[in-house]
């Protein structure tokens, strides 16, 4: 799970962002990234498929406060939306300390959401992990176009655990920074009882 370095008294956690292709994964950390302020975030990496792109960059919020004296980093990542990327979501995976699950809101993909979350939950399982103690959060990603489903459909079809979950139109910003202050004090409040 998460890593510390003693020393520069750091917490280092990390968030996915999971869900099907073209959801708004790297539409959301492209937004977080623009929006925070450069001595807060490292740079952004993206490593490219032919098809595909993952994306990844830290940034350490001050705002949040310490824990046993350590500051927290936050590691966000992207997961390829293509199931013909498993091995790369499962590496990704990897250390999982927080997941944001972005579901496409269009009516077309609301098979492939759940395939996706099915997905998640196997890899997850795969490393041991169950999700029921993983902290995560939903989001309900595009819902400004044409031909979505309700969120109380895509709720029940996508959210039976009850985790807190947010509509969103990540390419205008609206959800983006309240789902990632959720599963960030998802996180903490996992650390802090660790701890």
């Amino acid at each position: 799970m998460s890593f510390i370095n003693y020393s520069v008294r750091e917490i280092n956690c990390k968030i996915v962002y999971y869900g099907p292709g073209l959801c708004g994964k790297t539409t959301n950390l492209n937004y977080i990234y623009k929006k925070t302020k450069p001595e807060l975030k490292g740079k952004m990496i993206s490593l490219a498929t032919e098809t595909e792109r993952t994306l990844f960059f830290d940034f350490l919020p001050l705002s949040l406060g310490e824990i046993k004296g350590f500051k927290t980093r936050f590691h966000l990542y992207t997961v390829p939306g293509q199931i013909f990327y498993d091995a790369s979501r499962k590496l990704i995976l990897k250390g999982v300390d927080g997941i944001v699950f972005v579901a496409d809101s269009q009516i077309e993909r609301v098979d492939a959401n759940m395939e996706s979350l099915d997905n998640m939950k196997t890899n997850l399982n795969e490393q041991g992990y169950d999700l029921a103690r993983v902290p995560y959060v939903i989001q309900y990603n595009k819902r400004d176009l044409p031909e979505v489903a309700s969120v109380e459909e895509l709720r029940g079809l996508l959210n039976i655990s009850g985790v807190p979950d947010f509509d969103a139109v990540a390419s205008l910003g609206t959800g983006v920074f309240e789902t990632l202050k959720s599963v960030v004090k998802l996180v903490l409040a996992e650390l802090k009882k660790g701890g």
